[in-house]
């Protein structure tokens, strides 16, 4: 089973590698950086698995690339806050 699968399993993903990321000194501009990279890809390279990631992928294909950047910071958040 992918982490992509189950929406909470990818929020426990994330907040994994966003505490590795704090550990190792990146900052939170180079951490939103890689957010929003990571959303990118995953919004044109990968089929969404559940009602969540469509939405955010349709979220994504109309953002414009402020509104985008907006997205991954809010799923930075909300990572961090739930962890």
């Amino acid at each position: 089973m992918s982490v992509l699968d189950n929406f909470e399993q990818w929020k426990d993903f994330l907040a994994e590698r966003l505490e590795q990321a704090q550990q190792q000194g990146l900052s939170q501009q180079v951490i939103s950086d890689v957010a929003y990279q990571i959303g990118d890809y995953l919004a044109r390279q990968v089929d969404p698995k559940n009602p969540e990631e469509r939405l955010l992928a349709d979220l994504w294909r109309v953002a414009d690339e402020q509104e985008q950047h907006a997205i991954a910071n809010m799923m930075v958040k909300l990572v961090q806050q739930e962890s």
